[in-house]
């Protein structure tokens, strides 16, 4: 996500190939986890919830497993999502992830609204974006299915549903560890350790990244001539300190039931995000998008804004169990349940500059339980399921704010602070920070109080309250009438109860009150700390229909229509009528979006790979709106957005394969003259055309194997806002990655080296932020060129 706080309320391997999987294919990777072999090469997804080869599963669906992730290096979410047609995964930090599928994004931090992509983690939601992040380590696989999935992943898989499988337990003893080292002081550990029987099995799994940051902080330091002093020595931006634990527990005391247990902590302690203005520049001038940064943050970060420097505190934790047990042969029931509580406290300089001008963080907390219990009959002629979900969660987004009152004031471009701003530049104090970093708005508070007062510190805090309750029936058949066709039908029924709360201490400006003016710097209403609170109800009918035609053995076509449904958003604030505050209800239409999409599957010869084309059509499509600060979500109208996918690999010879991936979405509001600055609007962090590729290398040198995976990935200019801006944006560029080694004993044991980014592309992953709701965009650059060593064992 961006950060813009809300005031008120398979296709196969790495996305590269449809069937047969290269990590079958090849000798597993000492870097991956024990995956075990799947019969006749083939990967097996759980998409539709039972095991079925990815070619027969009649919907667009990619999957990822941890012995490709190995080969490939990557290191995050947003690394593997390059890798996958139609998926986007933006990490401003850990805290605030944004998913996006074919140009639909789910980033929202407000407890009021739901999500839009589905993440799943064993089979349990986790969408809640300040509690979705998860870090990659000892993972069996990531399924990414495309287009609305009601029936298979629930309400929040409006434009589709990222599932992480972890490794389970096993029977047997294996262990791994894995070390790396490079530039940016970048140390990372992790491995697991599986012991058990075919009774009972246990596995551990850990790991621990850290790097310095990559954009170079000056705030504070004593090295830099700076006549802004009093300020906290910040640590370098973009950074990472993270650390993991997994302990799975499987039970099969028989053929008939199998039980497993999976417990997870997921923590960071990560310094801050390099939110950078073009417009405030740092002591000895703005050197460009990535040089150095100022961010100075606020002297009272500590007491309100809940931590001393700039940076990310964040836990959580989870728990799974799932259980399933033969009821005879060919039913099976399975019960899958989930909770996940998470806290997170986020400081970040909002303004990008060395000014104490808007200083944030955000408190965000919840808490989520779901039960989900499932049905499924197979026979000869057909497939079914029926069963039950509930989901509850109970979360809050907590926003403090600090400032000194004549900087904002001196700062701010808004035309309520103009004659103001007037009298200042009358006395000597213009604009915000001069072109060599100079804070000149620090003096406007002893202007304006004729040195009363040198510094004016000015404090203010909103929250906003979700708890949402959803209850839902599903049923899903196929009907097989001969073997080469299926036929598939589905429902969601769902009610959901949406409850919202809103409350707010915004005290009004002591030097705007000396002029007269009695209004709170935000300007937002003030309930003096008590909660407003509303509730709704809603219910929906979310179908879907797929049909698969086999044409042969190793090729399929298929087709699919189904409805999506983001839930109307609840969205509670505050106002003030007449000289009194009252709460200021919106209920904002649901956004319904109904997808058809049709493709091929298949293998010919020593090629592997899929082709589909889709188009989807959307009512009510939900937009976020910011205006001085202030975050809300309306109704932008109709959308539509066609595109098409495609992946492949290609086996040549014995030690090589190539594998590509690309993807053209064209997500557009619909041109309507009614719908203002959006109507014709292309979807925010969605590049039109995204493409990746590369080879897979493994040559056996007596007792050693070679092994090199270069890869390049590639995506179009993208727009960071909407309505949609040339400043706000970043043009197409493309990333050479590259991971090489040798493996010995078999790959017991292996040594190489990995570079991200080899050719040092500069480009932005984001815009815009909470800086551009006050008339100053901030911008995030991306990561730079990394590199080190890595070593690993195996037993």
């Amino acid at each position: 996500m961006r950060k813009v706080i809300t005031f008120a309320a398979s296709a196969a391997l790495l996305g590269c190939c449809s069937s047969a999987a290269i990590a079958q294919t090849l000798v597993a990777p000492a870097g991956a986890p024990d995956v075990q072999a799947v019969e006749g090469g083939d990967i097996v997804v759980t998409a539709q919830k039972r095991e079925q080869r990815i070619q027969d599963v009649p919907i667009t669906v990619s999957a990822v497993t941890g012995a490709r992730m190995a080969e490939l290096g990557v290191n995050s979410l947003a690394e593997v999502a390059l890798y996958i047609p139609g998926l986007r995964i933006q990490e401003q930090s850990a805290n605030n992830p944004g998913f996006v599928i074919r140009g639909i994004t789910s980033d929202s931090g407000s407890s009021q609204q739901g999500a839009r992509v589905s993440l799943y983690y064993n089979g349990v939601d986790i969408s809640r974006t300040r509690g979705a992040y998860q870090d990659l380590y000892d993972l069996e696989r990531i399924e990414v299915v495309k287009g609305p999935q009601a029936t298979l992943f629930g309400t929040a898989s409006a434009v589709g549903a990222v599932n992480m499988i972890s490794a389970p337990a096993r029977a047997g003893t294996s262990g791994q560890l894995i070390g790396t080292y490079g530039n940016y002081n970048r140390g990372q550990v992790s491995g697991f350790v599986n012991v058990g029987n075919d009774t009972l099995a246990g596995r551990l799994a850990f790991a621990y990244k850290y790097h310095d940051g990559f954009v170079r902080n000056i705030a504070g330091d004593p090295k830099v001539p700076n006549q802004n002093r009093g300020k906290v020595d910040q640590d370098d931006l973009n950074g990472q300190d993270q650390r993991g634990i997994r302990g799975s527990l499987r039970w099969a005391p028989s053929d008939r039931l199998t039980a497993n247990l999976v417990l997870s902590y997921d923590g960071q302690r990560n310094p801050g995000t390099a939110f950078r203005s073009r417009a405030l520049a740092p002591t000895g001038g703005n050197g460009g998008d990535y040089a150095y940064a100022e961010l100075s943050g606020s002297p009272f970060s500590e007491a309100v804004l809940g931590a001393r420097k700039l940076g990310l505190k964040r836990d959580v934790y989870d728990a799974n169990l799932t259980a399933t047990y033969e009821l005879s042969p060919g039913v099976t029931f399975t019960t899958v349940n989930g909770y996940r509580k998470f806290n997170s406290n986020e400081v970040f300089d909002a303004d990008g500059g060395p000014a104490w001008y808007l200083e944030f963080a955000e408190d965000a907390r919840g808490d989520q339980w779901s039960h989900e219990g499932r049905f499924n009959f197979t026979g000869d002629t057909y497939h079914a399921s029926f069963g039950w979900n509930a989901f509850f969660e109970n979360n809050l987004q907590r926003v403090p704010f600090s400032t000194e009152e004549g900087t904002y004031i001196g700062c701010s471009v808004s035309p309520a602070f103009a004659a103001v701003r007037g009298a200042l530049a009358a006395n000597g104090v213009s604009g915000c920070v001069a072109p060599n970093g100079t804070v000149t708005a620090a003096r406007a508070t002893a202007v304006l109080t004729r040195g009363a007062l040198t510094q004016l510190p000015y404090q203010s805090v909103f929250t906003n309250y979700g708890t949402n309750d959803t209850y839902s029936v599903f049923a899903d058949g196929t009907w097989i009438p001969v073997p080469k066709l299926e036929i598939t039908a589905g429902a969601r029924v769902l009610i959901e109860r949406r409850k919202s709360g809103y409350s707010s201490v915004q005290p009004n400006s002591v030097l705007l009150a000396g002029l007269g003016v009695r209004t709170s710097l935000l300007g937002t209403a003030n309930t003096n700390g008590t909660i407003f609170r509303a509730e709704k109800s809603f219910a929906a009918i979310l179908p879907r229909a797929n049909v698969l035609y086999r044409m042969t053995d190793a090729i399929n076509l298929y087709a699919t229509v189904s409805k999506g449904r983001r839930s109307p958003v609840v969205q509670l604030a505050a106002a003030s009528v007449g000289g009194q505050v009252v709460p200021n209800l919106q209920i904002v239409p649901d956004e319904v979006v109904w997808n058809y999409e049709a493709g091929i599957k298949g293998t010919v010869g020593p090629f592997t790979g899929s082709l589909g084309a889709f188009y989807q059509d959307y009512n009510g499509f939900q937009v976020s709106v910011t205006n001085n600060g202030v975050t809300t979500t309306q109704s932008a109208g109709k959308a539509r957005s066609p595109g098409v996918e495609a992946e492949g690999n290609l086996k040549l010879g014995r030690f090589v394969q190539l594998f590509g991936n690309f993807a053209y979405v064209d997500g557009k509001i619909a041109k309507n003259a009614s719908y203002g600055v959006y109507s014709g609007a292309r979807f925010r962090l969605q590049p039109q055309y995204t493409a990746s590729g590369g080879a897979t290398i493994r040559v056996p040198v007596q007792t050693m194997t070679l092994y090199a995976t270069p890869s390049a990935t590639y995506q179009s200019s993208q727009f960071f806002e909407l309505p949609n801006s040339a400043a706000i944006s970043q043009g197409a560029y493309a990333l050479v990655n590259l991971r090489a080694g040798v493996e010995l004993e078999g790959g017991k044991y292996a040594i190489g080296g990995f570079a991200r980014n080899l050719l040092n592309r500069k480009y932005l992953i984001d815009a815009g932020n909470t800086g551009g709701g006050f008339g100053i965009p901030t911008y995030i650059r991306g990561e730079p060129q990394v590199y080190g060593v890595e070593i690993s064992g195996r037993f």
